[in-house]
């Protein structure tokens, strides 16, 4: 959990994650893939879509991607790396894997119109560079108060946005999974990047919408509050959403900082 580099961790930070994902009740596949690298602290979670199992083809595909070739170019750049360099190599890699799942769509008939949503994570030090595409989403629990850290793309986000639609409207509309924007759909993919602090005991969700489609924010807010280990939470977020019919792929990664013990050094 602690990597070191040398320097003094007193006002540093270790994190810890957990990673689960389940098929629902309904699905006869897993279409979510998703990856931890934990040495250099990335996330990558990925809700596939497209026919004959495409999605969990074109979802493999971005995780891949991203954790083969930005993971090493992480683990390569060391800890002091800026982070607009960072954001730089994230925003390449991702072109990189929206043409490659392009290409694949045009290559083989089978996976025309395949695509997937992204959420992809890095945390430096204190910071959190947190990029993501479609409606998987992230959030983040400081205190007891739960927060959305990614805008949907989505149609009913957009309406919801300029007014012509309620949240709970938008939440009961049939309407609730048109994308606006996904990875391996388009020659150019527009990969949303935000930046965020990060304080110690910060607990992040990020997550498909097999999850959000079941559960409201309050409801994540209310079991994200308690403080049992990561991976009793990840399984009790699962069997939720299951409980609540299952109907679709539900995957989770949860991560959570603490101060880091005096006296270690980051490598």
């Amino acid at each position: 959990m602690g990597v070191t580099d040398g320097q003094p961790m007193s006002s540093l930070l270790d994190y810890e994650f957990c990673a689960r994902t389940d098929m629902g009740r309904v699905r006869s596949n897993n279409e979510d893939a998703l990856a931890v690298c934990a040495d250099v602290r990335l996330i990558v979670v990925a809700d596939g879509m497209g026919g004959y199992n495409a999605g969990e083809v074109a979802s493999a595909m971005a995780v891949q991607v991203l954790e083969q070739e930005f993971g090493a170019w992480l683990v390569a750049a060391g800890r002091e790396v800026d982070v607009t360099l960072i954001r730089e190599t994230l925003a390449a890699c991702v072109d990189r894997a929206n043409t490659d799942i392009l290409n694949a769509a045009l290559a083989h008939p089978e996976y025309a119109g395949m695509g997937t949503t992204l959420v992809v994570g890095v945390f430096v030090r204190d910071r959190l560079l947190l990029g993501h595409i479609g409606d998987s989403r992230g959030y983040l629990l400081r205190g007891k108060q739960l927060r959305r850290i990614t805008r949907d793309h989505t149609w009913l986000q957009e309406q919801v946005d300029s007014g012509l639609m309620t949240l709970q409207d938008a939440r009961h509309s049939g309407m609730r999974n048109l994308l606006t924007r996904a990875l391996g759909v388009d020659p150019q993919v527009r990969l949303e990047i935000n930046e965020f602090t990060v304080q110690a005991d910060d607990l992040f969700l990020f997550c498909t919408d097999g999850l959000t489609d079941r559960m409201t924010d309050q409801d994540l807010e209310v079991l994200l509050r308690d403080p049992s280990p990561l991976p009793l939470l990840a399984e009790r977020l699962l069997q939720q959403a299951n409980a609540l019919g299952g109907r679709d792929n539900t995957s989770v990664v949860l991560a959570r900082a603490s101060a880091a013990a005096a006296g270690m050094v980051r490598r």
